[in-house]
């Protein structure tokens, strides 16, 4: 089961980290960039880049999450790099989460759900558009925009992450209000989660279906890891948007399991401050927000 084999990584790593590749041309030195002004080699560069970042940091962190958004504003040549970035990371043995925040209802959302965790059929011959291991997916069409991601985790042995309360500072507008039974809206999604995964817990306790719980939100972490026993995190927002290890503290159990914390710029741009090779400062950056998380979770054991 695929939220057993992401656990395994972090315990072997003793690192909750994921490198966000959110990898924008901009974010590249001067000299990967010098002289390209069209789609062809600004993605040709960012393959480049991102081989090499994953090159420096697959020793040591256990999964990257490729936000498809970076890749589908160049073009045809960027999705040839979001779809040759995911498959050279999965080379390295890297759990990949798509960030793709996907959903629809119906046969809709059986393609999005083939297009990054299934097969396509093609004349009776079955192919993988993207090889993601993993999906985040927005949750609130309910339960039959979901169904067709849960039957092909179930049929591919993949994994999703549904937005649950997400480390944007204006989500309370929505998330936070209060419905008729007195819960918030973040809290019925992340009842939904918890009852959409009953059917794939492994052996470590987490189902394959995950949430998306932000760092910026301590309290509201607080109350959804007491909550939902059985999720697993992807905790985005620490770094650039301002989240830290403290902050993180609430979206994991005792003994350090229970999710995974995103960092993308703060990775992707670390040479901008430390100096010396990208991919060198990228590897450096993991390394001190290892040490940054174990200052609080301490070692990462399965129960």
């Amino acid at each position: 089961m695929i939220t057993d084999r992401l656990i395994e990584k972090i315990i072997q790593t003793q690192n909750p980290t994921c490198v966000g590749l959110d990898t924008a041309f901009e974010y590249l030195p001067e000299e990967m960039r010098a002289g390209i002004t069209d789609f062809s080699g600004a993605a040709e560069a960012i393959l480049e880049f991102n081989k090499n970042i994953i090159d420096s940091v697959y020793d040591i962190v256990p999964a990257v999450k490729v936000q498809i958004a970076y890749y589908e504003q160049y073009g045809v040549h960027g999705m040839e790099t979001f779809a040759k970035t995911c498959a050279y990371a999965k080379e390295k043995g890297l759990i990949v989460i798509t960030d793709a925040k996907r959903n629809d209802i119906g046969a809709t959302a059986s393609r999005y759900s083939q297009t990054f965790l299934g097969a396509a059929d093609v004349g009776g011959a079955k192919e993988t558009a993207y090889p993601s291991d993993m999906l985040t997916v927005n949750g609130y069409l309910g339960t039959d925009g979901i169904a067709p991601f849960l039957e092909d985790c179930k049929k591919y042995g993949k994994g999703i992450f549904v937005l649950v309360k997400t480390s944007n500072p204006s989500s309370g507008e929505l998330q936070n209000l209060k419905l008729a039974d007195g819960r918030t809206v973040y809290e019925c999604m992340g009842d939904m989660v918890e009852l959409w995964g009953q059917d794939s817990i492994g052996k470590y306790g987490y189902s394959a279906v995950g949430a998306v719980v932000g760092a910026t939100h301590p309290e509201e972490a607080k109350v959804l890891r007491k909550r939902l026993p059985h999720t697993f995190f992807l905790v985005p927002g620490y770094g650039a948007q301002g989240g830290n290890a403290d902050m993180v503290r609430a979206c994991f159990h005792e003994g350090g399991l229970g999710g995974i914390v995103n960092n993308s710029r703060g990775i992707l741009c670390a040479y901008q401050k430390r100096g010396g090779t990208y991919y060198e400062a990228a590897r450096a950056a993991c390394i001190d927000m290892q040490k940054d998380l174990s200052s609080v979770l301490g070692e990462i054991c399965a129960k």
